[in-house]
């Protein structure tokens, strides 16, 4: 594509003479591209399911850590994203990163073709499929730049609603084609073909990768020319991402920590990466200062606890639902296995899937109306959605018919992740809207880094209550936080004018 000279999003003349179209032809290719990067990254909450069926000797606590993982390094890899675009350029980042994805997708399909295949190569692996949870922040952080203000909601929710279909789009995907010999013997062995389950991602993201190389931008005033120079700095901020995600998953693999240490462990991790970003020398430092300026700005904050509400909640419940579903109404009171407990996997796609396809109509709703009013109604609803579910989680735990009160839990749960989608279309709209001139993209892509932690801390949350016996706490706990953003959002946002 031809070099852009000049960029105004808000300069209407400009706008209708040609730029409109040059930002929605780079969305309509960055929208698939995140969508398989959210396949990539989430695919071992089902690969790991399956594991043990194709004969893969690891224990249900070592396949749930693969999950685990897997959350915390694609968490941990948004905070370097969250500043590649500047320092790099949109279209060299999206072509990058989505190939970088190819080495984890295809080391996962090879590995996954022999059962003695080691823990340790499919921890690596679970690391290296974290690139694919980075690429958010990157992708959100890119889209801004293009368009003018009145259409940031849309262009965001378009973005990151679709873009996060990619989890219900491969849990639908991957249990349909693992029975099938989809690559002959590169899948496996008849009558479960689970290397099927990585390997088909292979080919879409080389098809990806050239499509973000010849059909996306790189936008004046970012560094991406020379060419040289800006890889080294998306490879460099990768490979500091994966080394602080592997110190992490270290701790967590080599010590059995509580709760508390967890979070500890996921502070620390943070601070790493923004401790050896700073470290930097040269170019890359004096633009990773003028960016690092987010961080002394109260919105700042005050955004990244609220997408950490929805987003965090979005992809944490995504991760969380399958084993809730069979943790609740699996067993009968009496301890014995229920013979008509609902089958998980025929419904937790559906959770991903609406909270994916509201997050667009909540940014269209913040364009329309106002974000703060979206999000404060997104908030109040899912305070309720979770007592509701904690509620039937104890009718169910009692119940000599568990399955009884599942519609009522699911429904209620699609309502959660219906909430979730309206909250993240309209957090994410805001961000132009109260921070400076500028500082848009940094800040989106460090709220997004923040809230992906969700894919640890939720599950981790419900597994410890589950443990203790009283899985509902965790919905009490998240009630309660959600109240909390309601009282901020009403404070700091939904009065201004």
């Amino acid at each position: 594509m031809p070099k852009i000279a000049s960029w105004d999003p808000e300069d209407p003349v400009a706008w209708e003479a040609g730029n409109r179209s040059v930002a929605w032809r780079n969305l309509a290719v960055s929208i698939p591209a995140l969508l398989v990067a959210f396949s990539v990254w989430m695919f071992w909450s089902i690969l790991a399911v399956r594991m043990r069926d194709a004969g893969f000797p690891f224990s249900p606590a070592q396949l749930f850590t693969l999950i685990s993982i897997a959350g915390l390094s694609g968490a941990t890899l948004r905070i370097p994203s969250a500043f590649l675009v500047p320092l790099a350029g949109g279209r060299n980042t999206v072509a990058v990163t989505t190939g970088l994805l190819v080495v984890p997708a295809l080391g996962a399909g090879l590995a996954l073709r022999d059962v003695h295949t080691p823990f340790s190569t499919f921890a690596v692996l679970a690391t290296l499929s974290g690139i694919g949870g980075g690429n958010f922040a990157s992708s959100m952080a890119n889209v801004p730049g293009f368009f003018p203000k009145r259409l940031a909601g849309t262009a965001l929710g378009l973005n990151g609603g679709l873009g996060n279909l990619g989890v219900s789009v491969m849990q639908l995907v991957i249990p349909s084609i693992i029975g099938v010999g989809l690559f002959g013997a590169l899948g496996g062995r008849p009558p479960l073909y689970l290397a099927n389950g990585a390997l088909v991602w292979v080919p879409v993201l080389v098809l990806l990768t050239g499509a973000a190389w010849a059909f996306m931008d790189n936008l004046p005033g970012q560094d991406a020319e020379p060419l040289g120079p800006a890889l080294l700095r998306i490879l460099g901020l990768h490979a500091l991402g994966l080394a602080v995600s592997a110190a992490g998953v270290w701790l967590l693999l080599a010590f059995r920590l509580g709760l508390g240490a967890q979070v500890g462990v996921l502070l620390g991790t943070i601070l790493a990466s923004l401790g050896l970003l700073k470290l930097i020398p040269g170019r890359v430092r004096e633009r990773l200062r003028t960016q690092f300026a987010l961080f002394r700005k109260p919105d700042t904050w005050g955004l990244t606890v609220l997408y950490l509400g929805t987003f965090g909640s979005f992809i944490g419940f995504s991760g969380a639902l399958p084993l809730l579903i069979n943790v609740v109404f699996g067993r009968l009171p009496n301890g014995l296995v229920n013979a008509h407990a609902p089958r998980a996997m025929a419904y937790a796609w559906l959770g991903p899937l609406v909270g994916s396809l509201f997050r667009p109509v909540g940014g269209w709703l913040a364009d329309k109306w106002k974000g703060s009013h979206v999000a404060q109604l997104s908030f109040v609803l899912m305070a309720l959605g979770a007592l509701g579910v904690a509620r039937c989680v104890v009718l169910a735990q009692g119940a000599p018919a568990p399955e009884a009160f599942f519609p009522p839990f699911l429904g209620l749960f699609l309502l959660l992740f219906v909430a979730t989608g309206l909250g993240n279309g309209a957090v994410f709209q805001m961000a132009p809207h109260v921070t400076e001139p500028g500082m848009a993209a940094p800040t989106v892509g460090w709220i997004s880094a923040i809230a992906a932690y969700g894919s640890f801390l939720v599950p981790a949350i419900f597994r410890i209550q589950v443990d203790a016996g009283a899985p509902q706490r965790a919905l009490h706990l998240f009630t309660a936080f959600y109240a909390g953003c309601v009282l901020l959002n009403a404070w700091r946002y939904a009065r201004r004018r």
